[in-house]
Parts: structure tokens; sequence; C-alpha cells
């Protein structure tokens, strides 16, 4: 593309020269930047982009956008603001990508990544050519592909939408953090149905108080769009259940279907059964009623499917075909995961780094539980410092021992962090064991028949971070060596 014609998509910008060098790409990581890209200089927390302009051009870079002047022999397109530019320009280079398929977005604390997963997996059994963007990885169609973080950048995105359109790809589905919606790193995505999971305490370090994070939140919602075409219809799913929902509902343009258990809402299970190897509940819909038994286990996990159940029946999906989709979904990597290896106690890794997350498993597993329940609980370094001692409350409190460990204490003193998460216990029930390896073989030492091991806070994660290094570490491995070291 010209560099002329993709400027027609900017209202508003300087440049003092008539070249129209041709853009074969963009790059904002100069180490990208090569022969035809437009380098977008961007400000970071360490690095500014506009330190490397003259480094690009050196390497044959066509162009460069940027906040300010630059002394460089290429143009020089500038800017008041690189990232929403940035933003304006990755969407039209590409062809505007996500307005070519069917987007579904998921916010929320809690079940995201669960969500994604459900939605993808019955639009995949219906048929369609599907796209993921999470935690875990990248999918498009068959192909993994890893992430940085759970919602990349608006040009990694633009880019991938483009691959997915390329593949043919009829629905996507992608997680949106509220790191991302603050900032502005989903712009330009065109979402056809915005999912809300809850909303409790997290990533306070970065937002500093729970309003700051809900507003954060409530972007997905407000940035739906402002028209009722019928070929281009956009509606918020909402949980019934969180106080939050009344909010974004306030905030969005769109039409808006609830779900819940609590309280009357558009699609709703009532009647649920939870125990050791599923759960069933009675599903009501505007459609009718219709009994669901799962594999999945606890409410949350209701939650995450009714999410998905009135996700799949706006885009059109038939509920019978959405139900038998759901009763064949045996689990996500990382989420109440289950490690099997002959042992007659159970053992289980979880995602939960959260209060309500923590709780929200730890009561599901005394729903089911015959003996005794162990709780290994750590919390991460350079986070939200005020959900350790709640999180360690919790642990002592619904199990019968809790063990306090490391999760990625990052850049933090991992003896500092365990001793945060002691204040205020008063509960006799824990041993704190700074070494995650050694908190695990502990717990399957001692553990008897019957008996349920929580491991919580790292979920699929196959490292963890202490200072500025990644160790190779997975919670499953590490326990399924503990259980063959322990049966010798």
């Amino acid at each position: 593309m010209e560099l002329k014609e993709l400027l027609t998509y900017l209202v508003n910008y300087k440049m003092d020269t008539e070249a129209n060098p041709e853009i074969t790409s963009i790059e904002m990581d100069s180490r990208k930047a090569g022969e035809g890209c437009l380098f977008v200089c961007m400000k970071g927390h360490i690095f500014d982009g506009h330190d490397f302009a003259e480094t690009v051009a050196k390497n044959g870079a066509a162009a460069i956008l940027a906040e300010k002047d630059l002394n460089v022999n290429i143009p020089v397109i500038k800017v008041k603001d690189s990232k929403k530019a940035l933003a304006v320009l990755a969407d039209a280079f590409y062809g505007h990508p996500s307005q070519k398929m069917h987007l579904i977005g998921i916010t929320g604390t809690n079940g995201k990544t669960t969500t994604s997963h459900i939605i993808e997996k019955v639009f995949r059994d219906a048929g369609k050519t599907t796209g993921m963007i999470g935690t875990i990885e990248m999918k498009i169609k068959d192909q993994s592909f890893k992430v940085a973080n759970t919602t990349p950048d608006c040009l990694f995105l633009q880019n991938a939408f483009h691959r997915m359109t390329e593949e043919k790809v009829d629905a996507a589905v992608m997680e949106v953090s509220s790191h991302a919606l603050d900032q502005g790193r989903v712009w330009g995505c065109d979402f056809d149905i915005a999912v809300f999971t809850n909303l409790t305490q997290d990533h306070l370090d970065y937002h500093k108080n729970m309003e700051e994070y809900q507003y954060a939140k409530s972007l997905l919602f407000s940035q739906m769009g402002n028209t009722y075409h019928k070929s281009d219809r956009k509606v918020a799913v909402l949980n019934n259940d969180d106080p939050a929902s009344k909010m974004f509902e306030r905030v969005t343009s769109a039409q808006v279907i609830s779900y819940g258990i609590d309280h009357e809402s558009d699609i709703r299970a009532s009647e649920i059964m939870i125990g050791s190897h599923g759960t069933s509940f009675t599903l009501e819909t505007p459609l009718g009623t219709k009994k669901v038994t799962l594999k999945l286990i606890g409410k949350f996990s209701v939650y995450n499917v009714l999410a998905a159940i009135s996700t799949c029946l706006l885009s059109g999906l038939d509920l019978d075909q959405i139900i038998s989709s759901l009763e064949d979904i045996s689990g996500v990597p990382g989420r109440f995961e289950p490690v099997i290896a002959g042992q007659d106690y159970t053992v289980i890794v979880d995602y939960a780094h959260t209060p309500d997350s923590l709780e929200n498993v730890l009561r599901t597993i005394k729903e089911f539980s015959k003996g005794k329940i162990t709780a290994i609980v750590g919390c991460g370094g350079d986070r939200d410092k005020t959900k350790r001692p709640l999180m360690a409350g919790i642990a002592a409190d619904l199990a019968d021992l809790a063990i306090f460990t490391s999760d990625n204490p990052r850049t933090e003193d991992p003896l500092q962090i365990l001793k945060e998460m002691e204040e205020g216990i008063d509960e006799a029930n824990y041993v704190t064991i700074p070494d995650r390896k050694q908190a695990i073989h502990y717990a399957i030492e001692k553990a008897h028949t019957n008996d349920v091991i929580l491991i919580a806070g790292k979920g699929h994660e196959t490292y963890q971070i202490i200072g500025h290094h990644v160790f190779d570490f997975d919670d499953r491995e590490v326990a399924r060596e503990a259980i063959r070291t322990v049966k010798k």
C-alpha cells in the first residue's frame, strides 16, 4: 500500500515531503524494521522508539511515524498520539480484518480462558472455522502459536486477524484484559459480541482501586459501536449475578442478553447438582428448558457455560448442538485440571490467583471431598499486594491444611511475600514452605485415601519467574513426579 493512501485514514498529521513510498509492513520494534516498513515510534516504560529512528532509517525503513520532529532522510509523519494512529493504520493496512469475521471478546476477572475455549469448541463442532487469542495460546484453525500477553498489542492483533481471514476463519474469540482495554490495545477490533464473566479484586497494583478496574472493563462495552444495522448487530452478554453488569449495561449502546443463576436472567441455570466427576443443571432459555450434564465441576463452571451458551445462541448456533458440545468438554489446561498418576487421592491444578477464584475452587472441592483438603497457595511478586493476606486467609479458612509457598516472586523477596500472606491469620492449620517444588512434595507425602490437594495459582504455566530469570516449572509435572516418588 502506498504511504499516501494509508495516511488517508488519519484525520490529523503533518508530513513535510511529497514522497510516496510503498509500505510493505508496519513495525514498532526497531529490530524488525527493514526495507519498505513504516516504523511507528512508541514511548514505552523502558525504551522510546524515537531514539531508534536513525537506525531504522539506515536499515531501509520507508517512513517513520512519530510524535516529534526527527532528523532523518526518509519521510516522517508527525502525529499527536502514536498509539492511536498505529491502531488506525494497522487496521487499514491489513484491510479491516475484524470486520470480515464474527468477533467475540470476553472480559472479566475470572473465567475468560475457560469460556473462550468452550465457545471455540462449540463453534468447531458446529462446522465453523475458528480462531482464538488468549492467555494460553493463539489458535488459527488447528495451528497453535505462543502469545506474550493475554491480549496482545493492536499491531499483533490486526496481523493475526488478517491471517485468520486468509484461512477463511468464520468466528474468532479472544480474551480482553483490563490492561489491554486501558492501554488501547483493542482499538480497531470490531467486536460483534462482548461477554462479561465477573469482577473481583485483581490487578490493583496497576489500576489502583476497584473503580478504575471496573472502568477499564467497561471500555469493552462502551466502544462496541452505536448503530443497529441487522447485518452488523452488536450484543453485550452480561452476568446478571454480578453488580458490575448494571454499569456495563448503562455504558453500552449494544443490546443486552443476561445470564445467571441467582437472579432472573434471559439464560439461567437452576437445580444445580455438583459432584466429584461433573455437574448437572436445568437450563432455562427463551427457546425452551433443557437438562445439561457436564464433565466440568463447580458453580463457576456453570457460569462459564452459561456465558458460552448465550454467546453461541446469539451467533445463530442450534441449542441442542450447543448442549451436545458442552457435554463433551472434559476441561481446559490448568483450569481445575486433575493430575492422575495412579494415586488413591485427588490432585487438582488450577490457575486460581485471585481471592474470589481461590474461594470458588475450594468451596467446589468441599462439596465433593470425602477426605481432608490441602491448599497450596502463593502470590505473585510485583503484583497487587493487598490480595496476599486475603488469599492466605481463604486457604486457611476453607482447607484443612494450607501450604503457603512461592508463585512467581519476580523481583520481590519470596520470604517477604510469604510474610505478607501470613499477616492477620489466626488459624494454626498452615505451614510455610518457600520452595514450590518442596511444598508440592510435602503435600503429596502427607496425602491419604480420598484426600484432595489443590495446587493453586499457576495453572497451565510451564515456568517460574524468580528475579529476572525464567525457570522451567510445571505444577502438573512436579505433582506427577512427587506421586511417583511416594509410590516407590
